[in-house]
C-alpha cells in the first residue's frame, strides 16, 4: 500500500474524529450550562429572594442572610465532588453526571415551588436552605465529570482549547440566568413579578434538564477510562487514594492554592459581588446592573476560549498565575472606579462626608454571623449601622463608655435619632433614595469587561490543567475535589463575606480585601509550587 493510499484514509479518519470531538464538546458544555444556570438563577435573584423568604424588620440581615444561602449552596459542593467523584473514577464519566444533572434539575424547580416566609414562617427558608444544599451536592460533581469527560476526548495540541468551552459554561449559565430574568421582569408589572413571576425561571428549567439529558444520553463513555477499565488500571477506592495518598493530598493542596482559590474569588468577585454592589451599594436599578453586565459578559466570554487556546500554545502555568496576580493588584482600584462612575452622585457625597458611631452599644456582634439568627435590628448601634447600610452611606466605629452618640461631619447627634440624621445626611448632600441613579454607562462596562477578562485569564486554562495533574484512576475524584473546596468554600462565600465585612466595617471596599489576599497567595503559592501540565499523556 502506498503512502498516498495511507494518506487517503487517514485523512477521512482524522476528520471523523474531529467532528465527533466537537459533538462530544458540544453536547457536554450545552448540558453544564443548562446545569449552571440552574445553579446561579438563585444568585441572580439574592438580593430580590431577602425580601421573600425571610423576615422583613432589618434589610441588612435579610440581605446577608440571603448571601449565606447562596453560600450555602456551595457547602455541600465538596462533599458531592467525594460522592459523584468516587462514582465517576468506578462507573464511568457519563453516568455520573448524568445522575448530577437530574439531582440538579429537580432541586431547581422545587425552588419555583416553594411557598414564601409570609404563608409557612421559618420553614420557607429551612426549605430553600434545603435545596440549595441539594443544588451545591450536584454541581459538586458536575464539573469535574464533564471537564474529564472533553478532556479525556481531546487531541494533546488542543486540549486547553477544548476543555474551554466547559469553563465558559459557568459565564454562559450566568448570562442565560441573567436573559431569563430580564425578559420575564419586562412582560409583567413589578407586582406581579414579586408576587409569582420570579417563579417561571425556576419552573422552565424542567425544559432544559429535559433537553440535556437527552443530550447527553447520546455520548459515549470516554476512551481513556474504558481503555484504564479494560487493563484493569482503575482505582479500588478513589477517594482514599486521592486524599489518603501523600503524593495525591499534595497535588490535591497545589491545586486548590495553586490555582483554583484565586480562580474562584476573582471569578464569583467580578460576576456576582460587582452585581450586589451595583444594586445594594451604587442603588442601580435591577434592570441596569443587569444590562450593564449583560453587556460585559458578552464582550469578555470569548476569552475564555482565547486563554485556553492559548495555554496550548506556551503553556497553562503562567497564564493563570499572571491573571491572579493581576487581580490582586486591580481588583480594589476597579471596584472604587465602579463606586465613582457607578453612581457619581452618591460618590461625591460619600467624599465630603465622614460619619462616626460612638456608643457601649457598639462592641457586641451587631453585622456578621450574628445578625443571620437576630433578623430584628435591637441596639442603637445596629439600628444606625443598617440605617446607613442600606443608604449606603460609609461609617467608622468607635467604642465608648457613653451612650450611642452619631457625628456626621462636625454635626453630632447624642442621643441618636433617626428623622435628624437622616435630615443631616440629606444636607450633607445624600441623594434622594427615590431619585433615578445616572451612572456613566460607558465606564461602567468597561470596568465590568475588565473584571470578567481577569476572571477568563484565570479560569480559560483551568480545565486542562486540573485533568492533567491528576493521573487517570483517581482523575475525577482529584479534579472534582479540588475544585470544589476551592471554590466552593473559598469563593462561594465571598460575596458573603464581603457583604458582611462591609457592614462590620463600614467600608464598602473591605470586602475586597478577601478577594485580594486569596488571589494574591494563589500567584505566589502557583509561582513556585504548581507544575506546567501541557502535554501530559492523560492515559497515565
Amino acid at each position: 500500500m502506498s503512502v498516498h493510499d495511507l494518506t487517503s484514509k487517514a485523512a477521512p479518519q482524522a476528520a471523523n474524529r474531529d467532528r465527533n470531538t466537537v459533538r462530544t464538546v458540544f453536547a457536554a458544555a450545552l448540558g453544564t450550562v443548562f446545569e449552571w444556570y440552574d445553579f446561579f438563577i438563585y444568585g441572580s435573584l439574592a438580593a430580590f429572594f431577602s425580601t421573600l423568604f425571610f423576615p422583613k424588620g432589618n434589610e441588612t440581615a435579610a440581605l446577608l442572610a440571603a448571601l449565606a444561602t447562596f453560600g450555602a449552596g456551595f457547602v455541600l459542593r465538596p462533599f458531592g465532588a467525594v460522592v459523584f467523584g468516587r462514582l465517576g473514577d468506578l462507573v464511568g464519566r457519563k453516568k455520573t453526571f448524568l445522575v448530577t444533572m437530574l439531582v440538579m434539575g429537580l432541586a431547581t424547580a422545587a425552588i419555583g415551588l416553594l411557598p414564601t416566609y409570609e404563608s409557612i414562617g421559618w420553614a420557607a427558608p429551612a426549605l430553600l436552605v434545603s435545596l440549595r444544599l441539594l443544588q451545591g451536592l450536584a454541581v459538586g460533581g458536575e464539573f469535574g465529570g464533564a471537564v474529564t469527560y472533553v478532556a479525556e476526548h481531546s487531541d494533546v495540541n488542543r486540549r486547553g482549547f477544548m476543555t474551554s468551552w466547559i469553563q465558559i459554561t459557568a459565564t454562559l449559565g450566568l448570562f442565560l440566568s441573567l436573559i431569563v430574568i430580564v425578559l420575564c421582569r419586562s412582560s409583567m408589572s413589578p407586582e406581579a413579578f414579586a408576587s409569582w413571576g420570579w417563579r417561571l425561571p425556576f419552573i422552565g428549567s424542567m425544559l432544559l434538564l429535559i433537553l440535556s439529558l437527552y443530550i447527553r444520553l447520546k455520548l459515549h463513555e470516554s476512551p481513556v477510562f474504558q481503555e484504564m477499565k479494560a487493563q484493569g488500571k482503575g482505582s479500588k477506592n478513589p477517594i482514599a487514594e486521592t486524599l489518603g495518598d501523600g503524593r495525591n493530598l499534595r497535588l490535591v493542596l497545589v491545586a486548590i492554592f495553586g490555582v483554583v482559590a484565586g480562580q474562584a474569588v476573582v471569578w464569583y468577585t467580578g460576576h456576582f459581588y460587582s452585581l450586589y454592589f451595583m444594586t445594594t451599594t451604587l442603588k442601580m436599578t435591577a434592570d441596569q446592573a443587569n444590562l450593564y453586565l449583560l453587556v460585559a459578559l458578552t464582550l469578555g466570554t470569548p476569552f475564555f476560549l482565547f486563554f485556553g487556546w492559548l495555554s496550548d500554545r506556551i503553556g497553562r502555568k503562567w497564564i493563570v498565575v499572571t491573571g491572579c496576580a493581576l487581580s490582586a493588584l486591580l481588583i480594589m482600584p476597579l471596584f472604587q472606579a465602579l463606586g465613582t462612575y457607578g453612581n457619581p452622585a452618591l460618590a461625591e457625597f460619600r467624599a465630603k462626608t465622614s460619619v462616626l458611631l460612638v456608643g457601649n452599644d457598639c462592641n457586641h456582634d451587631q453585622s456578621f454571623i450574628g445578625q443571620l439568627f437576630s433578623p430584628q435590628a435591637t441596639s442603637g448601634c445596629q439600628k444606625v449601622k443598617a440605617l446607613l447600610t442600606a443608604r449606603a452611606v460609609p461609617y467608622t466605629v468607635k467604642i465608648d463608655a457613653e451612650p450611642l452618640r452619631v457625628q456626621v461631619n462636625d454635626s453630632e447627634m447624642k442621643p441618636f435619632n433617626e428623622a435628624e440624621l437622616l435630615s443631616t445626611l440629606t444636607a450633607s448632600g445624600m441623594p434622594d433614595a427615590k431619585a433615578p441613579v445616572q451612572p456613566n454607562g460607558p465606564m461602567v462596562v468597561a470596568i465590568l469587561f475588565t473584571l470578567v477578562f481577569l476572571a477568563t485569564m484565570v479560569y480559560g486554562p483551568l480545565g486542562a490543567l486540573l485533568v492533567e495533574l491528576f493521573p487517570v484512576r483517581i482523575r475525577y475524584s482529584g479534579v472534582s475535589v479540588a475544585l470544589q473546596l476551592g471554590n466552593g468554600w473559598i469563593g462561594g462565600f465571598a460575596p458573603f463575606v464581603a457583604t458582611a465585612v462591609v457592614i462590620a466595617t463600614g467600608n464598602i471596599f473591605g470586602g475586597l480585601w478577601y478577594t485580594v489576599a486569596f488571589a494574591g497567595l494563589t500567584a505566589v503559592v502557583g509561582a513556585f509550587l504548581l507544575p506546567e501540565t501541557r502535554g501530559r499523556d492523560l492515559r497515565t
